[in-house]
């Protein structure tokens, strides 16, 4: 031990001495069999603790000991000084089975179709509305039948079209909202719409349209009249932009517009389809 003591290179006080021999001797016992058959290796160091074993400065451990101690039957393998073999237990590589979420997920669906294909079912559970393809489908009314009510009902829609257009033609329009007042015919002649400007013509027109199929009268707000006005002011804006061929920003709100016109009608057809039918038909419009 004096010379493992000189080979610690720590100071010489008393706590530390203390310290030193706490760690170094079952340091010693633990690797006394691996160290005795060795030479000392340079730049080999083991540690323990607060002590560090440098063996570069050792001898070999079969020099300190004794012969009556290398004689001794505890340690047979230096009397021959063969190595001695520290056996490395490698430890082995853990295999991951832990079960996630995912994993339960999919043993879950498996397991589930399996328990369907053995009870006869398909693998896959069907739609709760599903209908099979082999299923014959059965109308209520024939092609013919349904066109032949079709055609009928356009008949009456156009009938009521004509008397409203009739009606309306028989009232004058006049500037300035003057329609319904006793006047002379020399100030109807003055407030003639043929004396307005282009402003006040679409205006009339616009409100003329909306009177065809307003529900009520006063009506702004319903979904044909909508449409109407969308569509009377998409034609003022064609109007324009075939002259003004540069206006950028004319085409980009005309596209609004289209975009606009085209969800009332939507909104229309699933909602109100004889209604959607008639403007349809009585503006031109192509669906």
């Amino acid at each position: 031990f004096l010379s493992i003591y000189q080979g610690l290179q720590l100071k010489k006080s008393s706590s530390t001495m203390a310290s030193i021999m706490a760690h170094a001797v079952p340091f010693l016992r633990l690797r006394v069999a691996t160290l005795a058959s060795r030479t000392c290796q340079p730049n080999l160091t083991y540690s323990r603790g607060l002590s560090t074993l440098n063996l570069a400065s050792f001898l070999p451990v079969t020099s300190l000991l004794s012969p009556a101690a290398i004689r001794s039957p505890s340690l047979p393998l230096l009397q021959n000084n063969t190595p001695i073999h520290h056996q490395q237990h490698h430890q082995q590589q853990q295999t991951r089975t832990k079960m996630t979420k995912t994993k339960k997920r999919r043993r879950a669906k498996i397991f589930e179709r399996q328990r369907r294909v053995s009870l006869g079912l398909p693998a896959k559970p069907l739609p709760p509305k599903y209908i099979p393809k082999d299923t014959p489908v059965v109308n209520a009314l024939s092609r013919q039948q349904r066109d032949a009510e079709s055609a009928t009902f356009d008949v009456t829609a156009a009938q009521e079209m004509k008397t409203k257009i009739q009606k309306s033609e028989e009232t004058e329009s006049l500037r300035f909202q003057f329609e319904g007042l006793d006047i002379s015919d020399r100030v109807k002649r003055l407030l003639d719409l043929r004396n307005g400007n282009q402003k006040e013509v679409v205006a009339s027109q616009k409100k003329r349209g909306m009177e065809l199929f307003q529900l009520r009268e006063g009506d702004t707000g319903s979904s044909a009249v909508q449409v109407v006005a969308l569509t009377t002011r998409i034609q003022q804006l064609q109007t324009h932009l075939a002259k003004h061929k540069k206006d950028n920003s004319g085409k980009r709100g005309l596209d609004a517009l289209f975009v606009r016109r085209r969800k009332v009608l939507d909104y229309m057809e699933r909602k109100d389809f004889e209604s959607y039918r008639k403007v349809v038909k009585s503006l031109g419009l192509v669906r």
